[in-house]
């Protein structure tokens, strides 16, 4: 069982080796690997007590040792769970638990500790749920993917063979929110091998808390996106990320230009750019940049670089058939990463997944090339999806609820851009007089994750058509600059 192996069996060895030393730093405090087993162990008895049995548990995030505790508890029960932010609106809190169907959730568990239960961890098979992650949808309702255990042990096999060393004396770096699965990459390899995971609590600044923990804690390793360290560049010529040994970076476009302002800061780091879209279970292509010298990019962007150890890679035109040469189409990936679907969603399953010679591929919608060096070029989004601070959002979803808040009489247009600090943000257009924003974002704010929210709201009396008689767009867009 591959997933016992590298999963619960490797940190139970943490557990069992380092039990005095650190496993978790929360919110300027530690907490040893006994600690962090005792919570497990008695989160295990409060699984056990349920009255009402389900496979998968509803898990309210916290940033609190009891949390990561929990993951680890349904885990050994043989359970699967689905993240639940306490900031997400009821609604769309509410709608999760309903497609899942579960009722039993973990929030901020007390049980006491009565002995340890680390050893008998409950029979589950390779293809049983892990957890399901919910993204933005374009229907306005949120979309389960549903990761398994055989998912999981393949990325972390995946990952051990990139060449990336963990040991009992590194420091790694969590920045990611629970809901976001490069959290999911941050905890494991560092649990599974004895070091020590540093958390950014919530409601602090990310990039600044970060920053402190890097220089004031020696932080070794750590995965962060673009646009973390986008925001620190301003402090780069102050800042020392000397005590880093490497770097992923993640969840975006990664720019040339800030990663070689990066290397002045990280001067004993080894830098990678990770691609992957939830549905490969966190990272499946990776590119390691080479200091000093020259890095494969693509206006101004780096290259995803190549396959990992349990992935499969194709790139296709419109019509199915694979591309030739340098002629860029559209990214599919295959392999034991990729996940086995939506939950509850035959139509978006239907649609986003295809067989081809045996093998089923999973489409990206990410328009790509192959470089000659059998390195993967990026070159943008095919659909209409944003990466936002790293999470990945439907614009549709947004157009959705603001069409709801005018009772779908007024037109409106969500648009991805980039700001001056070459951050994505959102703007939403809306064709009618210009009127008081309050309402509508009060509206949207009901219904989306803070992220979500368009940071310009612009009214046209008229929206420009293209030649095809359809809303123009790039026409749109141009208003932006």
């Amino acid at each position: 069982m591959m997933f016992e192996k590298y999963i619960l069996k490797s940190a139970c060895e943490s557990i069992a080796k380092y039990a005095e030393r650190n496993a978790f730093y929360i919110d300027g405090t530690h907490y040893t690997y006994r600690q962090f087993a005792e919570r497990v162990s008695a989160i295990r008895n409060v699984i056990r007590a349920a009255e009402k049995y389900e496979q998968i548990w509803g898990l309210s995030l916290h940033d609190d040792l009891n949390t990561y505790a929990s993951i680890f508890a349904l885990w050994m029960e043989g359970k699967a769970y689905v993240p639940l932010h306490p900031s997400w609106p009821e609604e769309r809190i509410a709608s999760i638990k309903e497609q899942v169907g579960c009722s039993n959730v973990l929030d901020a568990c007390d049980a006491q500790y009565t002995g340890d239960l680390l050893d008998d961890w409950v029979e589950a098979r390779e293809d049983d749920l892990a957890y399901i992650l919910f993204t933005s949808g374009s229907t306005g309702v949120p979309k389960g993917v549903q990761l398994t255990r055989r998912n999981i042990a393949a990325f972390m096999d995946s990952f051990w063979k990139t060449g990336i060393d963990i040991t009992p004396d590194d420091r790694c770096m969590q920045v990611f929110d629970l809901t976001f699965d490069v959290s999911v990459q941050s905890y494991l390899v560092a649990l599974t091998h004895g070091a020590c995971v540093y958390t950014v609590p919530y409601g602090q600044v990310k990039y600044l808390y970060a920053a402190s923990l890097i220089q004031e804690q020696g932080i070794t390793f750590g995965a962060m996106a673009p646009s973390m360290l986008t925001y620190l560049r301003p402090y780069f010529e102050e800042f020392d990320a000397s005590s880093m040994k490497a770097c992923i970076l993640t969840a975006e476009a990664c720019p040339v230009d800030l990663m070689e302002a990066w290397y002045g800061c990280a001067k004993n780091t080894e830098i990678y750019d990770f691609y992957g879209p939830t549905e490969a279970t966190i990272y499946c292509t990776y590119y390691k940049l080479t200091r000093g010298g020259e890095n494969l990019s693509l206006n101004g962007i780096i290259s995803i670089g190549k396959p990992l150890a349990n992935v499969q890679a194709i790139i296709i035109r419109d019509d199915g058939s694979l591309v030739e040469g340098q002629e860029k189409g559209e990214l599919c990936v295959a392999g034991d990463q990729v996940t086995p679907g939506y939950w509850k969603n035959e139509e978006k399953n239907a649609s986003s997944f295809f067989v081809r010679d045996g093998v089923r591929y999973y489409h990206t919608g990410d328009l790509c090339y192959w470089h000659e060096s059998g390195n993967i070029m990026y070159s943008g989004r095919i659909d209409q999806q944003a990466k936002i601070q790293g999470f990945r959002v439907e614009l549709g979803e947004i157009e959705h609820h603001a069409r709801t808040f005018y009772e779908n009489e007024r037109r409106v247009i969500a648009i991805a851009f980039q700001n001056v600090q070459n951050l994505t943000e959102i703007a939403l257009f809306v064709e009618a007089q210009a009127e008081d924003t309050k309402p509508l974002v009060e509206h949207l704010r009901s219904k989306m994750p803070h992220y979500m929210i368009p940071t310009r709201i612009l009214f046209e009396p008229t929206f420009p058509l293209n030649k095809s008689e359809k809303v123009d767009r790039n026409a749109l867009k141009e208003k932006l600059k």
